[in-house]
């Protein structure tokens, strides 16, 4: 489900979020949806979404796990009329964590949500997306320090433990705390493009995106602090992304053994250096995608794919559209909002 953008001024409607608002919630995740999806506007200043608190109560007083309540304004009825459902982190859902059911109240509310209407979840909110049933069959993460629990109790779920979150198409899931502003920023990319979601970035002085995922947060010890680091390596590819990198290109700016550096770079970004390097030209792709007039085969060739179809494959794979399809939406959607 993407946002509306509806071409007409009379027709203009943006994109509804209920953030559902649960006893025991972080504040910190709470404010995550209001700060990301408050800010985007169309080319006429016009908010893309519009973000509402509801609860699984009548509007009132909602606890939360610091020494505050926060007063909702917006009961149940909100989220029949929301076009995305969020779920934040609560620590205080009794059955949905002791026994992954839902409690009577909380699956009535739910039962409110229209078909269609997409989800997501931050840190420990997806158990409840669990408890509903929304991830049977289906990937998803939350934070690694619950990954074995959410595993046990929901066995029909896939859980990775080792992203910052995961998109699967009407239903996303985020790991811990600030992984829900990752998941928020994914969510306005989709929707609205790059430069949108990066302009959102930029606005709440975050990184448009993160590398890596959990693995690079899980306690270990800590590397040897004289030993080098692959950062120089990682800022000298990305000034050279259209051109044949080899694994022993980025070992040699960092003087190590090709294996020493592997591993190194794994333990600091989470990932291979191989699949850094396909994410960030995925990500090149994209804004050439989008901001230029480039052939399809250009654009494969300056953001280091070498062929079209070689591109085609990796956006395939990462975004699950074509090249042209990509273009189409997003540009016809800049069109839509300068029209």
């Amino acid at each position: 489900m993407t946002a509306e953008m509806p071409p007409v001024d009379g027709e203009f409607r943006p994109h509804r979020v209920a953030v559902l608002a649960l006893d025991g919630l972080l504040p910190f995740e709470l404010g995550i949806p209001h700060r990301i999806f408050g800010r985007p506007t169309d080319a006429r200043g016009r908010p893309l979404y519009e973000v509402v608190t509801c609860s699984i109560r009548s509007p009132g007083p909602v606890e939360t796990a610091a020494d505050f309540a926060v007063d909702v304004p917006h009961g149940p009825e909100a989220l029949a009329t929301a076009d995305t459902v969020i779920v934040p982190a609560s620590y205080e859902l009794g059955p949905v964590f002791e026994e992954g059911r839902l409690t009577p109240e909380l699956a009535a509310a739910l039962a409110r949500v229209r078909p269609g209407t997409r989800f997501a979840s931050i840190c420990v909110g997806g158990y409840v997306l669990a408890a509903a049933g929304l991830l049977d069959g289906r990937p998803a993460t939350t934070h690694w320090a619950h990954a074995d629990r959410f595993q046990e109790l929901f066995p029909e779920v896939r859980v990775d433990a080792d992203v910052l979150f995961i998109d699967d198409g009407d239903v996303l899931t985020s790991a811990g705390v600030a992984a829900g502003i990752d998941l928020c920023l994914h969510m306005v990319r989709r929707d609205h493009g790059t430069a949108v979601a990066n302009d959102v970035a930029r606005r709440t002085v975050v990184p448009p995106h993160r590398d890596g995922g959990q693995a690079q947060y899980i306690h270990r010890p800590l590397p040897e602090p004289q030993l080098a680091t692959t950062t120089a390596a990682r800022a000298w590819a990305l000034g050279r992304l259209h051109e044949p990198l080899q694994l022993r290109d980025l070992a040699e700016r960092e003087a190590m053994s090709v294996r020493t550096f592997t591993r190194r770079f794994r333990e600091e970004v989470g990932v291979s250096p191989g699949q850094w390097l396909t994410a960030q030209r995925v990500e090149l792709a994209r804004q050439l995608l989008e901001s230029t007039d480039l052939s399809v085969d250009q654009v494969a060739r300056d953001a280091g794919f070498g062929t079209a179809q070689s591109m085609r494959q990796h956006l395939q794979q990462a975004l699950g559209v074509t090249p042209t399809a990509y273009r189409r939406t997003f540009r016809a959607g800049a069109a839509a909002e300068a029209g």
